[in-house]
């Protein structure tokens, strides 16, 4: 258990709050940059408990300003876009991407007014099917070189979806092995050729196996957490017989997002945004590493559960997400249907708008979680003592931070030590863009990344 000082530490994103300035010194996904691609590319924006209106200028350049307007403190998210800004509605104040005033009508001709008025302003860039926003002081840090912005985008699809909580029980379902054989259990298991795009329905490496009837069948798993230079990864057995072993391969990339397999050809990187203190938005990205991904598929799967403009799910509290006792006692363990994001959101809303840790008890499957929160309190602390945290990059450093190594398949009893880095090396050889070998990789087993 802890306190519930020390809960409000890890939770608590506000400008002022500790949680808040780490969360402050990195780059935060703000929009899917199909968000402003309509014919009024203008979209308000809420971020670490701030108002934000987010925009592209007649140019084509991003720009994330304070969403009241410094004259009147009108809503800028109601502007127009003209003269190479953005328009306040009131009285026509016009600024730029940088927040400079370029012009206000209603002074005397000749007035200098505009030169001395500048709205705070955040830099956006766009990476991976997501617009980025830094809403910290000094230079933003470098991004690191993972596979889903290494990738062309031929070979990538973003998406995002809303849940009503903390964003940090929200992460932590992603960094939970053990829930995935209860929560994500289905009593029948589908044919693993239509299973493009949807998670833990096709089969794992080297085998024919769904990964359905692995976690529903091998419920006990053996979970193993390292540290790395990018957060936590998490090594998850389940054995099988005397010579089999499924092995399971996912990553915490600090301080937000997690890196999880989701088929034998395709990745996840997803990162958990606080909206505020009691709502956040998951950010993914998908990555191919065999053919490019179809990305009209994809949109339409996901459009199914996600409804627009919010991106939230037609299955919520509000419906019991669609709860059926039939299917329960037939289909699905938890009788919401078969997609997981639902099974997900269940879990962690039902915890309440912000989990009250002072009431739980954990155990041994939960060391990814106990370790998770002392990296978490570590990295606060750092920042708290005027120290730079974990994954805070410079380019040279954020060069080295790649992969990171992820998958699902089964292999060796014995020699499962090996047999996770030979695949994910085969798959990155094999595939039609440059993925590149993890350097840590490379130092474990130099013998798996020699050229051939």
């Amino acid at each position: 258990m802890m306190s519930q000082e020390q809960n409000d530490l890890i939770t608590r994103i506000g400008p002022a709050a500790p949680a808040g300035k780490l969360m402050r010194m990195y780059w935060q996904p703000v929009a899917l940059v199909e968000e402003l691609e309509a014919a009024r590319p203008i979209k308000a924006v809420r971020l670490l408990g701030e108002d934000f209106v987010l925009f592209r200028d007649e140019s084509g350049r991003y720009g994330l300003l304070d969403r009241d307007c410094p004259h009147r403190g009108a809503d800028l998210a109601f502007g127009r876009l003209e003269n190479g800004g953005l328009r306040c509605s009131f009285h026509g104040w016009l600024f730029d991407v940088e927040g400079q005033c370029m012009e206000t009508p209603a002074e005397p001709i000749g007035s200098s007014l505009c030169k001395n008025i500048r709205q705070r302003a955040y830099p956006v860039v766009e990476k991976g099917g997501i617009l980025w926003a830094y809403l910290g002081a000094g230079e933003p840090p470098a991004f690191p070189e993972i596979d889903c912005f290494a990738a062309p985008d031929a070979y990538t699809f973003a998406f995002k979806g809303l849940i009503e909580c903390n964003w940090l029980q929200a992460l932590e379902v992603g960094i939970d092995p053990a829930h995935a054989s209860f929560l994500h259990r289905f009593f029948e298991d589908e044919d693993t050729t239509t299973a493009y795009g949807k998670q833990f329905r096709g089969a794992s490496a080297n085998s024919d196996l769904p990964m359905t009837k692995v976690l529903r069948e091998y419920d006990r798993p053996i979970i193993n957490v390292e540290h790395t230079e990018y957060g936590l990864r998490l090594i998850t057995l389940r054995e099988l017989d005397a010579e089999h072993t499924h092995v399971r391969v996912t990553n915490q990339l600090f301080p937000h997002a997690f890196v999880i397999p989701m088929s034998t050809e395709m990745t996840i990187t997803q990162w958990h945004v606080p909206v505020d203190d009691e709502n956040c938005y998951w950010y993914a990205i998908f990555t191919s590493y065999t053919t490019p991904v179809n990305k009209q598929k994809m949109r339409e799967q996901r459009l199914e559960l996600y409804e627009l403009p919010h991106y939230r799910s037609r299955k919520n509290k509000t419906n019991d997400y669609g709860f059926d006792p039939r299917e329960q006692a037939t289909e699905t363990y938890t009788g919401m249907g078969a997609d997981i994001n639902v099974h997900d959101q269940w879990a962690v809303e039902s915890m309440g708008a912000i989990q009250n840790r002072t009431r739980e008890h954990l155990g041994q499957s939960d060391k990814a979680i106990v370790q998770y929160r002392r990296l978490l309190r570590q990295e606060i602390e750092k920042v708290s003592a005027g120290t730079k945290p974990l994954m805070v990059l410079d380019d040279a450093h954020a060069r080295s931070i790649q992969g990171p190594a992820t998958m699902d398949g089964i292999g060796p009893t014995r020699g499962w030590e090996l047999y996770w880095m030979e695949v994910d090396v085969k798959r990155r050889k094999g595939a039609p863009w440059s993925a590149p070998i993890p350097a840590e990789i490379a130092r474990k087993a130099p013998h798996l990344t020699a050229a051939e």
